[in-house]
């Protein structure tokens, strides 16, 4: 195993216990083909994890910031193809994504763990920008649904106030 093996997996597991701590189960099995993305999929408000087929593993705070932003009384019948027939659909993604970026910086995990080049259909670059510069609309968000506070800055990502949508 090189370092960066290494170094990802101690990654990947800071993340599995960041979300089990705040809420979000974590589970893993086989999943085989199942899944929208290689080994990760969401059933009933879990994410579901295949350490065999995982391609990208910093997609896992990604598809946790959808259980995330989620009210409570949705989270439990949360899936994959649920996601896809929300009302609010792209407003869940948009906030999911500015979720993940706090993520990465609660965690000191850089956001090119999340944000990698294959991911947000080659927009992963530009979207770490917008989040740097607090211009993302997905903060404004996670503002007005409660989940962010409105301090900080321009040289300050807002904090978190709480992981879990109410």
């Amino acid at each position: 195993m090189n370092n960066n093996e290494h170094d990802d997996i101690v990654t990947f597991e800071k993340c599995i216990t960041f979300l089990n701590a705040i809420g979000i189960q974590t589970i893993f099995r086989s999943l085989g083909d199942d899944s929208f993305l290689p080994g990760f999929l969401i059933e009933n408000g879990t994410i579901i994890i295949d350490r065999n087929t995982l391609k990208y593993p910093g997609d896992i705070l990604h598809e946790a910031g959808h259980v995330a932003v989620v009210s409570t009384k949705d989270r439990s019948r949360l899936t994959e193809n649920a996601i896809i027939k929300r009302k609010d659909r792209e407003a869940e993604e948009i906030m999911a994504i500015a979720w993940s970026y706090a993520a990465c910086l609660h965690l000191d995990i850089d956001p090119d763990y999340v944000f990698h080049e294959e991911g947000y259909r080659g927009g992963s670059s530009d979207i770490m920008e917008s989040c740097r510069m607090n211009d993302y609309i997905g903060i404004l968000m996670l503002q007005s649904v409660g989940m962010m506070t409105k301090e900080g800055d321009k040289e300050d990502f807002p904090p978190m106030k709480k992981w879990l949508r109410a």
